[in-house]
């Protein structure tokens, strides 16, 4: 993606001790003297976000619209939304791996998650943290204050949960292939599937293939060259062209070729 001179974005990484916790977190502040908009694309992850300084703002496909004063909770992000930082505005963003949103909260309270986080708690321990990350400066000081907050609230992730999370997207049935390494029936992991993640593993192959053919297209957009459309259907595993691009309509609500166009407005935190 393309930075603009005024908009700075970081990617943190995460300790060892945390990687099946977090995938990273996502650092962006806007110092430039107009408001700067961007598009998120899915990332079949639920995300905790915290604003600072003016309030951000995020609107979905259903054209829902909503202002970020100090943290909320999103997710499983499955569709594309746009957000936007207005001026002296900066976000942080934890991207939870997995299941690892249930193993802190306890629960997935809705198909799509969007509320403060002290809200899903009945506790004001998130306005609190805010409060303690607004004397930070620093992003990634910022990061390893919230990586040591959440280290007494974290359970422990059970095997199943660890297949779950690690299966291969080459495998024809992987429902099926868990149930059998586990002596589970393959509706007690559909069930635990959806409950703890949040989502199904065909939902998620899906999403793969998806996110495979963005990551052709921006690597022949990189190489300045013509996209071949009908190799990256080949290659994702499309059966022919409307399927493509009835996925890029589903998850981005944009087509291949208007992808392409708006390519630089939109983040994708998969190739950061």
């Amino acid at each position: 993606m393309e930075l603009l001179p005024e908009y700075n974005e970081l990617r943190i990484s995460v300790p060892q001790e945390f990687e099946n916790v977090f995938t990273h977190f996502y650092f962006a502040e806007n110092t430039s003297e107009t408001s700067v908009s961007k598009t998120l694309l899915p990332t079949y992850q639920t995300i905790l976000l915290f604003c600072f300084g003016e309030s951000a703002s995020m609107s979905t496909r259903e054209k829902t619209n909503v202002f970020v004063d100090k943290c909320i909770v999103l997710g499983p992000v499955r569709q594309a939304f746009d957000y936007t930082l207005p001026v002296t505005c900066s976000i942080l963003v934890a991207n939870f791996k997995d299941d690892s949103f249930f193993r802190f909260f306890g629960k997935i309270t809705a198909e799509n998650l969007m509320n403060h986080p002290d809200d899903l708690l009945m506790e004001n321990c998130f306005t609190h943290l805010w409060h303690q990350l607004t004397k930070i400066t620093s992003p990634t000081e910022k990061v390893d204050y919230i990586l040591e907050f959440c280290k007494p609230y974290l359970q422990h992730q059970d095997d199943i949960s660890q297949l779950l999370g690690s299966f291969e997207n080459n495998l024809l049935n992987p429902v099926k292939v868990i149930a059998e390494q586990t002596h589970q029936t393959e509706r007690n992991i559909q069930r635990k599937q959806k409950e703890q993640f949040g989502y199904s593993l065909k939902e998620l192959t899906r999403y793969h293939r998806f996110l495979k053919a963005v990551q052709l297209i921006e690597e022949e957009t990189e190489k300045q060259n013509k996209i071949k459309w009908f190799t990256i259907i080949d290659e994702c595993g499309y059966y022919d062209q409307s399927q493509l691009i009835h996925d890029f309509k589903h998850f981005l609500n944009l087509s291949p070729l208007r992808y392409l166009k708006f390519q630089q407005e939109i983040c994708n935190p998969k190739s950061k």
